[in-house]
């Protein structure tokens, strides 16, 4: 019998845990500290981006981003397109933090973003801010958006959580807006356990940011930042370690992640690589099955956490995903498809008809794409699929 071919394996190996059992054993400091703010420089020099801010999870670094833009006063209102096809973290701060959200078709190609009916939406709305996903690791078209962003004079926050090592014209994703997200969840391009990160360029930002992670105090400020703030509101000189400048959160992330962090980043070449080679055998597979539609994106270098396909038609899926079953080859559907369909969506706002985004929701599947396969594995897996009979 073969192996299992799961949709997500560890990414933390041998060497990494080695590494830490040897880091533990010298007794040191364990939570946030030296060892975060050097996994975060670091993340920011690979990136491109002057800052990182490590927290919990990709999630926690969502929820940062539009509260930041909150605190940063440069919203001329609380309007925020969504995309329709995302995560539920994407979406789910806008409500938890009062924005109004408006929900975006997918595009066709990338399942990112359709740019028509952003700019529809951005004509008819106006609103202050447009947050993205690149939906499994697929950038979306970004020099239309851009272009929109320029016209329109909105703020972007890019979702990466899926697309570290993704390029769009051979510029990573996650440098294209204000702020982006990372995950660093199991299973992900790279792991520390849970863990995610928040870049940006902009220094008010990322002043915000370090704050409303830890609490809301000033603690991770440069200490010339941290005594203009306390001079300003006229804080007790004791008083000032434990004083409060922002409604923040306890998001924080610990030296111990942060130590298997900078060990993932020292075989972060190596990781890319092959999730990027396993992407385009499935891509040239999949292309040329006319049943099937795929994502794509001819301008970008795609580095994924699995493949999507969709298939003809929702049942034509339901033996799709029996097959692979059969061969213990995991399968899911893609995130929460249409968002609109999501109850903590739809009981609030109703439901929306996306064609797009409801075909995605109705015949769309994963599959594994990871470090730990070989070409020969993607080959098998694209065999099984594409093996199951059609319709009628």
């Amino acid at each position: 019998m073969r192996k299992p071919y799961l949709l997500a394996e560890q990414t933390i190996d041998q060497n990494d845990l080695q590494d830490l059992i040897e880091w533990l054993q010298t007794n040191p400091w364990l939570t946030q500290g030296s060892l975060v703010r050097e996994f975060e420089s670091r993340w920011a020099c690979w990136l491109g981006t002057r800052y990182a801010t490590f927290v919990n999870s990709g999630s926690s670094a969502n929820l940062l981003m539009y509260d930041a833009l909150l605190l940063s006063g440069r919203l001329r209102n609380r309007k925020v397109i969504v995309p329709a096809v995302s995560w539920a973290t994407t979406v789910a701060p806008a409500i938890q933090l009062g924005f109004e959200p408006i929900l975006c078709e997918a595009d066709w190609h990338t399942f990112g973003l359709d740019l028509n009916h952003l700019e529809a939406l951005l004509k008819a709305h106006d609103p202050a801010a447009v947050i993205l996903v690149h939906v499994l690791g697929v950038p979306n078209e970004m020099e239309p958006l851009l272009e929109l962003k320029e016209r329109f004079n909105f703020i972007l926050m890019e979702d990466a959580c899926a697309a570290t090592g993704s390029r769009y014209d051979g510029q990573l994703v996650g440098t294209f807006g204000e702020m982006s997200s990372f995950s660093f969840y199991y299973g992900h391009h790279f792991s520390t356990i849970e863990g995610g990160m928040v870049c940006t360029s902009d220094e008010e930002l990322h002043d915000i940011l370090l704050q409303i992670r830890g609490h809301g105090w000033p603690k991770d400020l440069a200490p010339k930042k941290e005594e203009q703030k306390a001079r300003h509101y006229q804080i007790l000189p004791f008083n000032r370690p434990f004083t409060f400048y922002y409604p923040g959160f306890n998001v924080r992330s610990t030296d111990l992640n942060a130590r298997l962090g900078l060990s993932q980043l020292k075989k972060a070449d190596t990781v890319i690589k092959r999730r990027i080679e396993n992407h385009e055998i499935y891509q040239s597979r999949f292309l040329s099955a006319p049943r099937f539609h795929c994502q794509r994106n001819d301008r970008a270098t795609i580095c994924s956490i699995s493949f999507t396909a969709l298939a003809p038609t929702a049942s034509h899926r339901d033996r799709i995903a029996g097959a692979l079953k059969a061969n213990h080859i995991e399968t899911r559907p893609l995130g929460g498809g249409n968002m609109s369909r999501q109850p903590f969506w739809s009981e609030r706002y109703g439901v929306t008809v996306f064609p797009v985004a409801d075909r995605i929701h109705t015949t769309g599947f994963q599959l594994p794409n990871h470090p730990g396969l070989s070409p020969e594995d993607i080959n098998y897996i694209c065999d099984i699929v594409l093996a199951v009979r059609s319709d009628g």
